[in-house]
């Protein structure tokens, strides 16, 4: 049975709106719908000081949507308005009195032990997966990630960006892509492309400006999803731009993904530093080989004199590299044109391919993909032939 939009609109007519005031299509919650192999995606924009207490109106509208005919199943996501939007006024907040009190969090089952860890199961069509993660955000983490994958794509590979920051979403801006996925045969998203990239982003399924508000679980499903139900291959290296920090979205990919490795972007100051080393610390835990660090905004050099100025400090990410034995894979700079070409949706490496910005990260390209052979040959060592005599 085909699923229209029109469909999911009557069918969200049933539900009621905060407070049982109107139902949410009429007050004017609803996203754009977006269907994909009878799966169907919208979100819910609501006041962010009401978003935990209107969690409930969230899987009521799940539920009937699910209830459709023909709709296997339902992503539904609370956005919060910036604030002067319009949506205070169609959801007014609750007298502080006689509001209930915010549903505690679950607390998540425990992660599998890296013991464990050794069964995830691959990507078809993938060879290898390279998480580009950050201990704090503002380090350049996601102008890396593209940089390094067209690096790699340079050097003559097949090369994907997977955008796992749900929060944030970076590659729709960085890549110049607009427009929404289409489906191969109905069944599985198909990659949006520019630069010879194949990419898929959250950013494609919603608004730039709207911000998600979305538990751990949801956060963990889309992941999954982005990931397996995508038409990736044939790729040799999928780049996964992680969000910063340690958390949800971390571990998913660290303990359910097969890693070829991780690569961690750090500033040289020592705040950031002490952030890298949490990152650092949790791909070691979970098995993930750590291909190296990249240290970004290393230095500035001034157009006009030349002269090299260390704005965040030096070395300190060289450094750190070498106490804890990983590999430096390079120094970027503070460089204007890099800004500029990622704001413009024109990645230096792809708009300026002979410039020297370009070349750095080439030769980091090459240095990560040199780490995934040396840990693929470490780990085919490292199982025990089986002979019969």
């Amino acid at each position: 049975m085909s699923i229209t939009k029109e469909s999911v609109v009557e069918r969200l007519k049933t539900v009621n709106g905060p407070d049982f005031t109107g139902n949410i299509v009429d007050l004017g919650m609803v996203s754009e719908i977006f269907i994909a192999d009878s799966k169907v995606f919208f979100s819910i924009t609501v006041p962010a000081a009401r978003a935990q207490e209107l969690e409930p109106l969230r899987a009521a509208a799940e539920r009937a949507v699910k209830a459709i005919p023909g709709v296997a199943s339902a992503v539904v996501a609370l956005t919060a308005e910036k604030k002067g939007g319009g949506m205070e006024a169609a959801v007014p907040a609750r007298p502080a009195a006689s509001r209930p009190a915010a549903p505690q969090p679950q607390r998540p089952a425990p992660h599998a032990p890296a013991s464990q860890s050794h069964g995830k199961r691959g990507v078809p069509g993938i060879g290898a997966i390279i998480a580009v993660a950050s201990g704090k955000g503002g380090v350049g983490k996601s102008t890396t990630a593209v940089n390094l994958a067209l690096g790699l794509a340079a050097n003559g590979l097949k090369v994907g960006v997977l955008d796992a920051d749900i929060y944030g979403p970076s590659m729709p801006r960085l890549l110049n892509i607009h427009g929404r996925p289409q489906t191969v045969d109905g069944k599985i998203l198909k990659p949006m492309q520019n630069y010879g990239l194949k990419v898929m982003s959250m950013g494609f399924l919603v608004d730039e400006e709207t911000p998600m508000i979305w538990r751990g679980p949801m956060v963990m499903s889309a992941l999954t999803q982005m990931l397996r139900e995508v038409d990736w291959g044939p790729l040799d290296v999928l780049v996964v731009d992680m969000p910063p920090g340690t958390g949800d979205a971390q571990l998913t990919m660290a303990q359910q993904v097969p890693l070829a490795g991780a690569v961690i972007v750090s500033t040289p100051q020592d705040l950031a530093l002490i952030d890298a080393r949490k990152g650092l610390n949790m791909f070691k835990k979970v098995d993930v080989p750590l291909l190296g660090i990249v240290e970004n905004m290393s230095y500035f050099l001034a157009p006009d004199t030349g002269k090299r100025y260390d704005i965040f400090g030096h070395g300190g990410a060289r450094r750190e590299a070498e106490r804890l034995g990983v590999t430096f894979l390079g120094e970027v700079p503070l460089e204007m044109g890099i800004r500029e070409s990622s704001d413009a949706g024109a990645p230096v490496v792809a708009s300026k391919p002979e410039g020297a910005e370009a070349k750095i990260y080439r030769d980091i390209a090459s240095k990560v993909w040199d780490r995934v052979q040396e840990e693929r040959g470490a780990a085919e060592a490292a199982v025990p032939s089986i002979v019969f005599e």
